[in-house]
């Protein structure tokens, strides 16, 4: 599949959790690692997404928040992928940083200079990767 998004996780649905509006797709990724993604119960229905079906979910590189201490706290984010900073691209305003996962994905996030510069990112560093359910796009085949 073509698209814009550089994050592409081929995966199989593990749980579907219906709401009054929405759905909570729970799709588990080689590796072990899980990926949650909060769509419309229209969208469910429309897709056709069931328990055991293989689903593709997509998520833009700037939706990606990256963490690389807690410092004792939890956050609401539904998405919290460990990995091992691979690469650092350098821009003028942003930087893109490659992460390899736990199961070997690769994962991309664009962060701004500021922020990689904050962070002290560099290949080798262990960082998480953030993102809401909201933010995960999915696409089933035809």
């Amino acid at each position: 599949m073509k698209t814009s998004a550089r994050n592409q996780f081929k995966g199989s649905v593990i749980e579907v959790r219906i709401g009054a509006v929405n759905a909570e797709v729970h799709i588990g990724l080689k590796g072990g690692a899980a990926i949650v993604a909060a769509i419309t119960k229209e969208s469910l229905e429309k897709l056709a997404i069931t328990a055991g079906q293989e689903v593709i979910a997509l998520i833009k590189a700037p939706q990606i928040i990256l963490i690389t201490d807690f410092e004792g706290y939890t956050i609401s984010a539904r998405n919290q992928l460990p990995g091992t900073v691979t690469d650092v691209k350098h821009g003028p305003v942003n930087a893109e940083v490659d992460i390899e996962l736990a199961g070997g994905e690769k994962l991309i996030a664009t962060v701004t200079n500021d922020s990689l510069e904050s962070l002290a990112l560099n290949t080798g560093h262990q960082v998480t990767a953030v993102f809401k359910a909201s933010a995960v796009i999915l696409a089933v085949p035809v």
